[in-house]
């Protein structure tokens, strides 16, 4: 089965203040399968985040590939660009800063449903649909982002993010800025809607045990480098890296 999302040898460095090279990622590969969750773990300047920018391609890799669905994404144009951006979407840390502060949130979700249905009752009517799929009614199509709670914008967030049928979900530190009982409903809510749509999830945290708690696969970063990779039980049960064991043994003392 060809992966929904394969990233072979990426390479990313950044220039710093006084012409000094910092690589972000080294060397980088991963796959994602349909209907898989896969978590990306490590803690902050593992290259988390910058892995999930080129992944969306917000940045370029300097070397590498990523492929999605079979697309070259560092190289597609035109009209395979745009077909690949409408299989994959992000899902942020902070839901409010994603969203326009001047357009309701219906209003947001129906200009994400543009490219895909032209008449604008029908994408009213799906907008509905859509936040009624993450459970809010359809009376938050009225409301702004500033007027509903933090677990309510992300729930939000992920309608519009599946406004266009996407195939890969890539969440970045979607939850940490949530309390931690808004954390796991909203763990619950992305397990029923990959579960429902058959949808691969590549769900990067710092938090290890709450990736633990729903990947089917893990990749530890450490430095820009994966240090360990396999099925969540055994990476867990049996980790082979020190960094790893460090990772595992701060939550166990929590």
């Amino acid at each position: 089965m060809q992966p929904i999302l394969e990233v072979s040898h990426i390479t990313k460095t950044f220039h710093e203040h006084g012409g000094r090279r910092f690589c972000a990622v080294n060397d980088i590969s991963l796959t994602v399968r349909p209907g898989e969750c896969v978590g990306i773990v490590g803690e902050s300047g593992s290259g988390k985040s910058t892995l999930a920018r080129i992944v969306t391609r917000l940045v370029l890799p300097d070397s590498g590939s990523v492929k999605l669905c079979g697309t070259e994404l560092t190289t597609a144009k035109g009209a395979a660009l745009r077909a690949a951006y409408r299989n994959i979407k992000m899902i942020f840390q902070e839901p409010r800063s994603s969203f326009d502060p001047r357009l309701t949130l219906g209003e947001s979700i129906c200009e994400a449903l543009k490219p895909v249905m032209p008449d604008k009752k029908a994408r009213r009517e799906e907008a509905g649909r859509l936040l009624c799929s993450v459970s809010l009614d359809e009376s938050f199509l009225g409301l702004y982002p500033g007027q509903v709670s933090g677990g309510e914008c992300q729930r939000a967030a992920i309608a519009r993010a599946l406004a266009q049928t996407p195939k890969l979900l890539i969440c970045d530190e979607a939850t940490s800025a949530l309390d931690v009982s808004v954390q796991a409903q909203i763990i619950a809510l992305l397990n029923e809607i990959r579960q429902n749509q058959q949808l691969s999830i590549l769900f990067i945290s710092h938090d290890l045990a709450l990736v633990s708690s729903f990947c089917d696969r893990l990749y530890v970063l450490y430095k820009g480098r994966v240090v360990e990779e396999g099925e969540t039980a055994q990476v867990i049960q049996n980790p082979r890296q020190p960094y790893t064991k460090k990772l595992i043994d701060s939550v166990l003392s929590v």
